[in-house]
């Protein structure tokens, strides 16, 4: 049974989305394929890729968001590591029975069409994880 498939994106808190934009746009020789703001979560969000893989860049768009906390605490920089995950609730089961504690009790909409839920850094070697499932589409 797999449980975490793959790495879905990894994600960059950012001060200024648009000159990140420019940054990886330059970097990656690519513009973003995607903005997208998740209001509930207080972000902006910019997708980039490369190849198979992708790049999640984050700006908080209010000053009480998980972002604007984590760069006031920490800085830009790598935010999180997200995996993808066929059954969400399945693997929040496993890892909660496994003794990790989740951030949120059930998925929550996130960007680019998933489900997310995330797993306490404290519970994994000070690395933030998402969980990421492809979320169901109208009418599924």
């Amino acid at each position: 049974m797999e449980k975490l498939t793959k790495i879905e994106h990894i994600g960059i808190a950012v001060d200024d989305l648009k000159a990140s934009e420019r940054l990886f746009e330059m970097l990656l020789g690519a513009p973003s394929y995607k903005r997208e703001e998740v209001e509930s979560e207080g972000v902006l969000t910019s997708f980039f890729k490369s190849g198979p893989n992708k790049v999640e860049l984050l700006q908080a768009t209010r000053p009480d968001s998980p972002i604007a906390k984590y760069i006031e605490k920490r800085g830009e920089g790598l935010h999180h590591i997200a995996f993808a995950v066929d059954d969400i609730r399945a693997e929040m089961e496993r890892l909660r029975s496994g003794g990790f504690r989740l951030l949120n009790e059930e998925p929550k909409a996130g960007a680019d069409g998933k489900l997310i839920c995330f797993i306490h850094p404290k519970d994994s070697n000070g690395v933030l994880i998402e969980l990421c499932q492809d979320a169901p589409k109208s009418g599924d």
